[in-house]
């Protein structure tokens, strides 16, 4: 109960923090308050003296699909990459060539900015899909001079609700999958009608969400930016591509995701620094990166599998998934999984409810119930997904307002309608099988 009580009270400070309070200043830093205020929490359950530290150890290591370690590699690894190409220029002057090409107005572009997501998605991941496109949206509207807000909406709903299609598509899909023993031809089966439902209803709210801003002019006209060090972002695209190529293929060609991303940044990094020594000049862009890369994650992610494990230790997944029993488990594990990832992200809620599934006789519809609720439930709230995270650091950093209560707006009208739409047309697809 007290581990119970801590984790409860963590989780609330956490939101209030990211409400009221989002920076702490000390000094001239400025720290995110939401992972100091998980750190704490962690923290204070460890030194409790009510779990076995070892236990949680082993599990922080374990060899698993959502194995903390292995998905922070994962993503700073790609935002590495992502930000390598920021840094050179790629994404203002790719903004500027599609500004010089749109003549047909932002109802187009918002169209075939969606559909180009979606499809991108299917074959990599949400989480590759927001970091490359999120800084191309930025530029892209302050050029043009219109409000970035319905294209950031529409990558993120995109990128968040396609995930679903295959079991590659979100660290989640993977974990859940995997623990529960669904291969790839059995996933998809199950997941491409709900996932065609939840995103024909995205789409559709989006465009009338957003339907009244999309008829304003494109008033801006692009600068022709150029891009000095030719040499750096052929480097930067061809490790992008290949990266994500082998992202789409992993579980064919049976490498890890962690393994390929950390690959592909470690190969950019050598072959920076090679062309750096041979012009005799300081790997300036390396520099940058490393500045900018999300390092926050670690303890914030780390803290969330420690009061996890600790949930899981005393017997708490084990007693709700007691009293959820195995009736109606598409509309209680849907909708259960979609708000707990809004508490500790989805993530550690995966972990959390995989061993719920485990422990009780809860069958497939309840393991896709999960999966549907962790990836819907990362454009509720900021907190949802590690993606919504950096997608918010992101926005930061280039002075665009897309808060807690933008994210909380979005959830309310795309967000949960998607939820009734994909678990409704779960409940028919494993009703039929």
């Amino acid at each position: 109960m007290v581990i119970l009580l801590i984790c409860a009270a963590t989780c609330l400070c956490m939101i209030c923090g990211v409400l009221f309070f989002p920076k702490l200043k000390i000094g001239r830093i400025n720290l995110d308050t939401y992972w100091l205020i998980v750190l704490i929490g962690a923290a204070v359950v460890l030194l409790s003296g009510q779990i076995n530290v070892a236990e949680i150890g082993s599990a922080m290591i374990a060899d698993t699909a959502v194995n903390p370690i292995k998905i922070l590699v994962l993503f700073l690894s790609m935002t590495v990459i992502s930000v390598f190409l920021d840094e050179l220029g790629f994404f203002r002057y790719l903004a500027g060539f599609a500004l010089r090409n749109s003549h047909s107005g932002q109802r187009r572009l918002f169209f075939s900015l969606y559909v180009t997501v979606a499809i991108l998605t299917v074959f990599t991941s949400n989480d590759v899909i927001v970091l490359s496109f999120t800084p191309f949206i930025c530029y892209f509207a302050k050029e043009a001079k219109i409000d970035p807000m319905p294209y950031l909406a529409a990558e993120f709903v995109a990128a968040n609700t396609w995930s679903m299609v295959l079991v590659i598509g979100n660290p989640t899909n993977i974990y859940l999958a995997t623990a529960c023993g669904i291969n790839f031809i059995e996933y998809l089966k199950i997941s491409i009608l709900p996932t065609i439902a939840a995103g024909t209803v995205s789409l559709l709210l989006l465009w009338l969400l957003f339907r009244k801003k999309l008829t304003e002019p494109i008033l801006g006209t692009a600068e022709r930016s150029k891009i000095t060090d030719k040499p750096a972002l052929i480097i930067g695209i061809a490790h992008l591509a290949v990266c994500t190529v082998l992202l789409a293929v992993s579980s064919f060609v049976g490498l890890e995701l962690w393994i390929i991303a950390l690959c592909s940044a470690g190969s950019l990094f050598i072959c920076y620094g090679i062309l750096s020594l041979m012009r005799r000049q300081r790997p300036r862009l390396m520099v940058g990166c490393l500045k900018r890369a999300p390092w926050q994650l670690i303890p914030f992610l780390l803290s969330m599998f420690v009061m996890t494990e600790a949930l899981a230790q005393q017997g708490i997944t084990a007693a709700i998934a007691e009293y959820l029993g195995s009736s109606w488990e598409v509309w209680k594990y849907g909708p259960l999984s979609f708000l707990a990832s809004n508490l500790i992200n989805n993530i550690p809620m995966s972990v959390l409810f995989s061993s719920m599934i485990g422990s009780s006789n809860a069958g497939t519809g309840a393991i896709f119930a999960t999966i549907i609720g962790s990836n819907l439930g990362a454009f509720f709230t900021p907190i949802g997904a590690l993606a919504g995270l950096m997608f918010s650091s992101i926005l930061a950093e280039h002075d665009v307002k897309f808060g807690y209560r933008s994210f909380l707006k979005l959830g309310v009208t795309v967000a949960i309608p998607a939820l009734a739409a994909a678990l409704g047309t779960l409940f028919l697809v494993m009703l039929a099988v």
